[in-house]
């Protein structure tokens, strides 16, 4: 078993646009450990964002690799892609993106019904997560019904309830209070100890960032730092 759980190799991903061509990412060599925290720094339009979706199998790279524990994962088929993001990977966002029909639970057990478990098989799971993020008397409550930081407590949930490897989470607190934003990264380092999950956290605040264990700085598609 490999040391690393990510390795990329001259990852490139190039944009057509108006009949030019844009470089999102040119190149990028990077690797993370088992259970590391690692923060991808950059300004806008460096391609932070560009990097999570192709870790993140959204996307698939111009040229280059994406190794998850010594397989090249973009060697699989579109509907093996598929599998493999439901099962392997959780993904947060700054915004929620939680279906507003649907109660906290409900919202939570997605990712298992769209893998085809039962719901009661899934209920167990979910209510436990629920509860692991300070949320066991909301379940039944809707998005609307909840604070901007309970709503992201709700994701952190449903990107953890099948217990992935890895969580990707695009400035998950960009859109909350200093405060709120706080407590959610307290919640991710909690969960990356408590269930060994390696996370890859985009960040543009250096506050955020200085609590995960590594940094990468991009600048035009290429990583410029590294401490």
């Amino acid at each position: 078993m490999s040391e690393y759980i990510i390795e990329t190799r001259n990852l490139r991903k190039v944009y057509d646009t108006n009949d030019s061509k844009v470089a999102a990412l040119n190149g990028i060599e990077m690797k993370v450990k088992r259970g590391e925290t690692v923060g991808v720094m950059g300004v806008s339009g460096s391609g932070k964002s560009t990097l999570l979706h192709v870790l993140g199998t959204l996307d698939r790279p111009t040229e280059g690799d994406v190794i998850y524990d010594g397989e090249e994962i973009f060697a699989r088929t579109d509907q093996e892609l598929a599998y493999f993001r439901n099962r392997e990977l959780g993904f947060v966002f700054q915004f929620h993106y939680l279906l507003p029909e649907f109660s906290a639970l409900e919202n939570v057990l997605m990712p298992g019904l769209i893998g085809g478990m039962e719901r009661r098989e899934m209920e167990e799971s979910a209510v436990g997560m629920l509860e692991r993020v300070g949320l066991g008397a909301r379940l039944s409550h809707r998005p609307g019904e909840l604070s901007g930081g309970e709503q992201q407590r709700v994701a952190i949930a449903r990107a953890c309830v099948l217990r992935p490897r890895v969580i990707l989470a695009d400035e998950p607190t960009g859109n909350l209070d200093q405060d709120t934003g706080s407590s959610i990264m307290d919640l991710f380092l909690q969960l990356n100890e408590e269930y060994g999950i390696t996370i890859v956290l985009v960040s543009h605040d250096v506050t955020i960032a200085v609590r995960l264990d590594r940094r990468i700085r991009l600048l035009d598609g290429k990583i410029i730092d590294e401490n």
